[in-house]
């Protein structure tokens, strides 16, 4: 039996803690005697959330037991970190068999000198504050998460819950991380290097309402003519007018958002089906599979080939 010990502080992210204790214990549910889950806050006193719930912990630090996994939640309360946490990780996290931060957990990691010399992820929202105050670290802003040897981080709230069910998969395997996965009605086939951002995230949302059907036909047609003048048309606007105003308002290019639909469709369609790459190519609107290579080579360094060799999980029968 493995212990998952994950810790508390005020101004959790109450999301971070039960989101992979869910999985974790749904783990346990399927097959027993697999992991012990505890929780343990610096004094052992109640903690409250950042969205008000209150957690009441298994143990203080002082008397928690030697993880084999040690999650570490991220939240407000990582924002000014309390110095009992971030001393208590420096000293047991080595100790640790397997390190996991959800969220902004990563900072909490990085305070402790625990991600020196390591790869890492985090909320999109807090990873130019961890590259820009822990220099040490090699962050990533674009997957969901990173595994680098014992270190496990993921980005936001969600991610932990995919992380969490790589994890149980690489503990039991995959047909129990199935099972939790149709249990809490998630996917199990996000991949850690998945984007935080679909397209229509990492761009901001149009105020006028022209240009904001253009972002959603956009996305709902990925296969049609996306060039500028066609979606200038369709907003009314002359091209030069739109292209303008679409960069301005969403801070990026027409052509980039194109570019990042096109492939964000592309890797569902690699990963989810059984399609071939040229008619894959055909349906993004890449035209031909040689142009739909270039794409991922250059964004996933990645042939669509390898991509879907590296990613698409086996079938489950």
């Amino acid at each position: 039996m493995e212990t998952v010990l994950v810790v508390l502080f005020d101004n959790v992210q109450s999301l971070d803690v039960t989101g992979p204790v869910e999985v974790f214990n749904g783990a346990e549910l399927h097959r027993p005697g697999t992991y012990r889950i505890r929780t343990a806050s610096p004094d052992g006193a109640p903690v409250r959330t950042s969205s008000g719930l209150t957690l009441v912990p298994d143990h203080a630090f002082a008397d928690a037991p030697p993880a084999h996994t040690l999650l570490v939640p991220g939240g407000a309360g990582t924002r000014r970190p309390d110095e009992r946490v971030v001393a208590w990780l420096r000293e047991h996290g080595p100790r640790a068999g397997r390190l996991v931060s959800v969220c902004s957990g990563a900072l909490l990691l990085a305070a402790a000198g625990l991600l020196d010399g390591h790869r890492a992820t985090s909320h999109w929202s807090v990873c130019e504050k961890l590259a820009r105050e822990y220099p040490g670290v090699e962050v990533d802003p674009d997957p969901i998460y990173i595994r680098d040897g014992r270190l496990a981080t993921s980005a936001g709230v969600t991610s932990g819950i995919d992380l969490a069910l790589a994890l149980v998969e690489e503990d039991l395997d995959r047909e129990v991380a199935l099972s939790v996965a149709r249990h809490l009605v998630v996917f199990l086939r996000r991949p850690g290097n998945q984007a935080q951002f679909s397209a229509q995230l990492a761009a901001q949302t149009a105020q006028r309402e022209p240009l904001r059907e253009v972002q959603q036909w956009i996305t709902e047609h990925p296969g049609a003519d996306l060039s500028v003048e066609t979606l200038a048309a369709r907003a009314r606007l002359s091209p030069r007018h739109f292209a303008r105003a679409f960069q301005t308002e969403t801070g990026m290019t027409p052509g980039r958002y194109v570019d990042r639909v096109r492939l964000e469709h592309a890797r569902r369609l690699l990963e989810d089906t059984a399609d071939g790459v040229e008619e894959i190519s055909r349906a993004c609107g890449y035209g031909t599979p040689e142009a739909m290579r270039r794409s991922f080579v250059r964004t996933l360094g990645a042939a669509p080939a390898e991509y879907r060799r590296r990613f698409r999980p086996a079938t489950t029968h």
